[in-house]
């Protein structure tokens, strides 16, 4: 029986790994140069005013967005859809917010379970989701 434990251990590690994957961490800086491409809709201000990114009014402010609840943004219109995503509870963390970065409509059609949700959000980062999550993480810390 001991035997039998001490094997089971492992495999179940692997299953886990193989399952899952490995923890993919962004890179902050690679993020950051890639801001550019969202400052056109979106600005990062912190709570006293100062600018991080001076950007867009289209898009909620990012700051802090890490930790934040979705579509909580005080002062910012949602659509319709990622607001009942919002009113779930759900909470923006670096692993939801890269996978929204890559496909905005596909993240909340599966979020709302409604094939015909819609998404203000027209732009996807076909590259450097898990970079941007990271910066936006990095920003208000």
């Amino acid at each position: 029986m001991k035997m039998l434990r001490g094997a089971a251990l492992p495999a179940f590690a692997m299953a886990a790994y193989v399952l899952t994957g490995p923890v993919q961490a962004g890179d902050a800086a690679k993020g950051e140069a890639d801001f550019k491409k969202c400052k056109s809709c979106h600005s990062i201000t912190a709570p006293d005013g100062t600018d991080i990114v001076k950007g867009g009014k289209v898009g909620p402010n990012l700051y802090g967005v890490v930790g934040r609840q979705v579509a909580s943004y005080e002062g910012y219109k949602y659509g319709d859809s990622i607001a009942s995503v919002g009113a779930s509870g759900l909470i923006w963390d670096e692993a939801e917010i890269a996978v929204y970065l890559a496909d905005p409509k596909g993240w909340v059609v599966e979020k709302t379970g409604d094939a015909a949700a819609k998404t203000k959000m027209t732009f996807s980062l076909k590259t450097g989701d898990e970079d941007m999550a990271a910066y936006l993480a990095s920003v208000a810390q």
